[in-house]
């Protein structure tokens, strides 16, 4: 396997797990089983029904790159036969944890819960042996976790676009010293929220018309930071759905970002602030607008199963949560009265429709736009390659894949492309400019279209 790399490509479909085979007989290693569930790796039949929904496999062709081919190596790891090295880390970290082999697994394995243990595993045991980079422990242990932190940031980040400094850095290439995956980003992010419009933010929002429910509005770090607008058209859309619309202040980070990189003990630090600070609130549901700060708040109960203090009020804590398009398409319809002539596209966001199964609201609330025309793409919840942080730690792997799937934006001849979580929206947005196709489409929150429409 340590040949193998994103630029071969080689068909191993006719000799499942081959490479990862050859290795599990020939390496050595700890056994793992407390960490890696056995049970849940064999369930893995390896049938293939994952392969063509794999985006890394599909760019590669290679098994290592493919589910059941990283289930193999797990699976090594587990039982004593691979060590967890620098190899199994690059293959753990080269999925885009999609979780699309998920939705197409008879046998129902839940992979990503397990790439989670993986990456856990390789964090603990690079810990063992070298202190975490000064990169990684800022962002991990001293900016993330603190959401005051995060909004001073923002207001950094606010005073750069203020004062004209990103777009002096463009001009004059000084944007260069950045990494290449920043200074592509950069260019596709929009208007940073000033300090005052967020200061100004209304604590509770009041219901028009009747109330039928007291939500709160998870507003997540990041999204509240570079999308603070969305926030606010999402919580509008919701008092005039029915809602009042509370803004816990304690709330912070939902721990997605750290669980995806392996720092498990973190994320579940940042979900017991979470429960405690919505339980004391008592709202009727937990909202949030982003995909993948959705699934993880969902997924409480399992970051906390076995725990007999946090367990079940992580479970309640998950029950309780609604994407807002689940939300939306539920209650009562709204009077969508402005006209969008828009042909729109959408496209899903992975951790939404793959992990929370949430696929037809988001349509249906689109649907009743009038004006508005959806054109579906061929693979609308393939993987845009964003997944976090991956379009910055994989920017070659997530540009190929991003640009694949702006050929099919392409092919329906969208004005607007959809989507429901802001790393898809910024590497959509990435996306167009790769595609020099700035001025004929956008891409938008689609809480921000159903805002436009009222």
């Amino acid at each position: 396997m340590s040949g193998e790399g994103p630029s071969s490509k080689e068909n191993f479909a006719s000799s499942p797990c081959s490479g990862a085979v050859a290795s599990l007989e020939n390496g050595s290693g700890k056994g793992l089983l407390p960490q890696l569930d056995l049970d849940e790796i064999m369930n893995c039949m390896h049938c293939g029904f994952c392969l063509p929904t794999c985006p890394t496999y599909e760019q590669t062709g290679l098994e290592t790159y493919s589910p059941r081919g990283r289930i193999a190596l797990m699976k090594g790891v587990a039982v004593g036969q691979l060590p967890v090295d620098v190899e199994f880390e690059h293959h753990m970290n080269a999925c885009l944890g999609c979780r699309a082999c998920e939705t197409a697994c008879p046998a129902g394995v839940p992979y990503g819960g397990m790439l989670e243990t993986a990456r856990e595993l390789v964090q603990e045991t690079k810990k063992k042996a070298e202190k975490p980079s000064v990169l990684r422990s800022m962002i991990f242990k001293r900016i993330f976790p603190y959401p005051k932190r995060v909004r001073r940031l923002g207001n950094l980040l606010w005073g750069v676009q203020a004062l004209g400094l990103q777009a002096l850095a463009n001009r004059t290439g000084l944007v260069r010293i950045l990494p290449k995956s920043l200074r592509e980003m950069q260019k596709a992010v929009g208007t940073i929220a000033s300090p005052r419009e967020r200061r100004l933010r209304e604590p509770h929002m009041k219901a028009e018309g009747v109330k039928r429910l007291t939500v709160g509005l998870f507003t997540g770090c990041i999204m509240d930071v570079m999308f603070y607008e969305t926030n606010q058209a999402t919580a509008r859309l919701l008092v005039k759905a029915g809602c009042d619309v509370v803004f816990i202040q304690e709330q912070n980070c939902c721990g997605a970002m750290h669980a995806h990189s392996g720092e498990m003990a973190g994320a579940r630090e940042l979900a017991k602030r979470n429960i405690e600070a919505f339980e004391r609130a008592e709202v009727d549901f937990v909202v949030n607008n982003a995909g993948g700060c959705g699934a993880a708040l969902k997924e409480y109960g399992h970051w906390f199963k076995g725990d007999p203090t946090w367990e079940e009020r992580a479970k309640r804590f998950a029950s309780r949560n609604r994407d807002a398009n689940e939300l939306l398409a539920e209650l009562p319809p709204l009077a969508f009265n402005k006209p969008l002539p828009y042909t729109v596209t959408y496209q899903d966001s992975c951790h939404l429709a793959h992990g929370q199964g949430v696929r037809n609201p988001p349509r249906e609330l689109l649907r009743r736009i009038p004006g508005l025309e959806l054109v579906e793409m061929r693979q609308p919840d393939g993987c845009c390659g964003s997944a976090g942080t991956y379009n910055l730690t994989q920017f070659e792997m997530s540009m190929r894949i991003l640009d694949d799937k702006m050929e099919q934006v392409k092919e329906t001849k969208a004005h607007l492309i959809v989507t429901s979580n802001p790393g898809c929206l910024l590497q959509m947005k990435q996306g167009i400019l790769r595609a020099g196709l700035e001025g004929q489409m956008e891409a938008v929150h689609i809480m921000d279209v159903l805002d436009r429409a009222l």
